[in-house]
């Protein structure tokens, strides 16, 4: 209500300078001292985009009645949270009033104002991570008065389903996050889902999501899928016991620092023997997550079937062909095989 009260002041006392300050070069903010509000915090872009491992820039800036507030007897106080899935709970990042600045958990030494001006408030994220993936709103208190802004931090990667040697559904919710991390990703949100669908994916298992919802996205309708005669999208099986219902995940991952590679080998192996060949080469065996974001991010392509660290075994496809995925770019999968007796080659990581 009262950012719409703003907007109306705005467009109809442009005429009235009596209470005008400029705060760029050319921009010229109205507000209103006597009723409306004497703050307004508002973010330059509603959403930014980065990768894993990289910096970026949340906008934020703030706007005062230097008439409602004076010489500045209070001090300003920004506070920057994280908003959670389901928008009940906030997760603290930083705070900053005056000298005094701290930020919590995970983002401590990784977060900075960058104060590039006297009412920026914009928050410095580095080295970011696949958790920093989601929603912050930048809150600016000075005395009374307050006002909040949301910006929405994107990554770029991939989303991929994923289910256990158990075989499908076969995860709880808590599980579902685990096997996620497991996999070098982390669990998907409904907005990466969503946007996946639209870049084409199509998968008729239901599996959890971040919010604890569980879904699966649709792009060629068929009877198994919810019905030949229904519209592609995203399906919705709605909220379930996250203890013990038990489902498929949907995994997300981004970036990695390092080399993904199928190793050359003089023969095929056993799990154990493409663990250790790994290790001899100064590597460790891959995962389903990195496996994933090299076929998706860097266009990996090789049609040998592969051992990865969960015992299954996979290959990335970018140029589908005869023989390789003839219909469709993807990362084949051929399977949980006996670690024991069936032979494969391996693909491996290096971390730089």
């Amino acid at each position: 209500m009262k950012r719409l009260l703003l907007l109306v002041l705005i467009s109809i006392c442009w005429a009235d300078h009596s209470d005008n300050y400029t705060l760029d070069h050319d921009r010229v903010i109205h507000i209103q001292a006597e009723n409306g509000p004497r703050l307004l915090v508002e973010a330059e872009q509603a959403r930014v985009f980065s990768h894993r491992g990289g910096n970026v820039t949340l906008p934020c800036k703030f706007y005062r009645d230097p008439t409602a507030f004076g010489s500045g007897t209070h001090k300003i106080r920004i506070k920057w949270t994280k908003l959670t899935s389901d928008y009940l709970k906030e997760e603290d990042v930083f705070v900053s009033m005056g000298y005094h600045k701290k930020a919590y958990g995970g983002y401590q030494g990784r977060v900075f104002l960058k104060g590039g001006s006297d009412n920026d408030a914009s928050l410095v994220i580095a080295d970011l991570t696949l958790e920093d993936y989601g929603k912050y709103k930048c809150e600016v208190i000075e005395g009374l008065e307050d006002d909040t802004a949301v910006v929405a931090l994107d990554l770029q990667g991939v989303v991929f389903p994923y289910f256990p040697r158990l075989g499908r559904y076969n995860l709880n919710f808590h599980e579902a996050q685990q096997a996620c991390l497991d996999q070098d990703a982390v669990i998907a949100s409904f907005d990466q889902l969503y946007d996946a669908w639209r870049g084409g994916l199509d998968w008729c298992n239901a599996g959890w999501l971040s919010d604890g919802s569980v879904q699966y996205p649709i792009t060629k309708p068929r009877e198994p899928c919810g019905g030949q005669n229904t519209v592609p999208g995203v399906r919705n099986y709605g909220f379930w016991d996250k203890d013990k219902s038990r489902y498929d995940v949907f995994c997300f991952t981004s970036n990695f620092n390092g080399r993904f590679y199928y190793l050359i080998h003089p023969t095929k192996l056993t799990y154990d023997e493409a663990v250790q060949a790994c290790l001899n080469d100064g590597a460790q065996i891959a995962k389903v997550g990195q496996i994933f974001a090299a076929w998706k991010l860097l266009g990996y392509d090789r049609c040998d079937a592969g051992w990865l660290a969960d015992g299954s075994v996979r290959y990335p496809i970018s140029r589908p062909r005869r023989r390789c995925s003839p219909t469709e770019a993807a990362v084949r999968f051929v399977g949980f095989p006996d670690k024991k007796h069936k032979l494969y080659g391996v693909y491996c990581f290096r971390a730089y």
